[in-house]
């Protein structure tokens, strides 16, 4: 039996330090019109990021971008983001504003210890991301909450691993592909075992001969000890580290990595960009065109995505039109949680792998192909899933 993803999630939290608070960095006061009307309620939210911030150019990013589109359409309406310096005290930065605003907005599983404050603020909304709440009366941490004020949303990372397989696979001239990863965490693990899956899709439904490439030095332990394979930086916040990973996958023939490493991800950036046109990589969680452009052209191929900008974007409407309500929820395709970039000048893609591409997430979204997870003891395989 599959064991449930939102406990090995915070099984995972337990494992790493939080991150901690400074003061506001900076807010945003959107006096564009909009759909706004003079009598409707102004929202006052905050953002509470990593030390990266709200314009790494990715996760953080993405949940600001959600905001900042509903600013656009509800003007009266304001954004404060956080960016934190010192990584200790992750849940003491929530506490820390959660009496100014209305709204607070979590981006990273870091944040799942927020339930005690969102219980003691019943009036505060919260959306948390990539995390479902702490059970704070259970000692092992092995538990969740559903609580009456917290929206959390975790994502299917198997499916948009499983684009990017399909995409590597066709595109490969190689014949050798390669995840790149941070840490083990079941998030971690879930686009690992969907990119290995879906070349092994492609290469049954596709006629595609792709092999994945795993360094047994880089190999992976999840969070319960087991050994999940693949290739492992062992950081998300490393990129010399994802670069010499990512050297090492080169000089065993690979022409595309999948690095879904965050931080560490950028050396594998930088060792395709320094390949001189041998190497292409497949973007993780946003849109990473303009993070691969080089002076002659661009190393992404394509990039498969986590939508939370859309979702933040649909929970604070919820706010704002009464229909919020805290629940736990696992975002997929059909949801418009998980997806990958087809748009013109944004990816490299040729014809047939886009269709090959939108054939997949249409499987995916009637439930017909169904990849693997990275949870621990799931019988499903790589090589062995519904629709293989």
């Amino acid at each position: 039996m599959r064991v449930k993803r939102a406990l090995v999630v915070v099984l995972a939290v337990l494992l790493i330090a939080g991150l901690a608070a400074c003061g506001p960095t900076k807010s945003s006061n959107n006096t564009n019109t909009g759909s706004t009307t003079s009598n409707e309620k102004a929202l006052k939210i905050a953002i509470v990021t990593s030390p990266s911030g709200v314009d790494d150019g990715s996760f953080n990013q993405n949940n600001y971008d959600g905001i900042q589109a509903f600013i656009k359409k509800h003007p009266s309406s304001t954004v404060t983001p956080t960016q934190q310096t010192d990584q200790a005290k992750s849940i003491q930065s929530v506490q820390d504003v959660v009496a100014d605003y209305d709204v607070i907005v979590t981006p990273g599983f870091q944040f799942s210890g927020i339930t005690q404050i969102a219980q003691a603020n019943p009036n505060k909304s919260f959306i948390l991301v990539d995390a479902f709440p702490a059970d704070p009366t259970d000692k092992t941490g092995v538990k969740t909450s559903q609580v009456a004020n917290i929206y959390a949303m975790q994502f299917a990372e198997q499916e948009s691993g499983f684009y990017a397989g399909i995409a590597a696979a066709m595109e490969t001239t190689s014949g050798k592909v390669a995840v790149m990863n941070g840490q083990a965490f079941p998030s971690n693990v879930h686009y690992q075992r969907g990119f290995e899956a879906g070349v092994e899709y492609s290469n049954k439904h596709n006629g595609t001969k792709a092999t994945c490439i795993s360094i047994p030095s880089y190999a992976g332990t999840d969070v319960t000890g087991a050994k999940v394979g693949g290739n492992y930086v062992g950081s998300f916040a490393d990129p010399a580290k994802g670069k010499v990973v990512a050297e090492a996958l080169i000089a065993q023939g690979v022409d595309i990595i999948f690095p879904a490493a965050g931080g560490s991800g950028n050396g594998a950036f930088t060792a395709a960009k320094e390949s001189n046109g041998k190497v292409k990589v497949i973007g993780c969680d946003v849109n990473q065109w303009n993070d691969g452009k080089t002076a002659t052209g661009n190393v992404v191929l394509t990039s498969v995505l986590k939508v939370m900008d859309v979702q933040v974007e649909r929970q604070l409407e919820n706010i704002l039109n009464g229909t919020f309500k805290g629940e736990n929820v696992t975002l997929h395709a059909k949801d418009d949680g998980t997806g990958f970039v087809s748009t013109e000048g944004q990816q490299q893609l040729s014809a047939k792998t886009l269709d090959a591409l939108k054939a997949a997430e249409e499987g995916i979204k009637n439930g017909t192909i169904i990849p693997p997870t990275g949870d621990p003891g799931t019988t499903e395989t790589p090589t062995a899933f519904p629709g293989l």
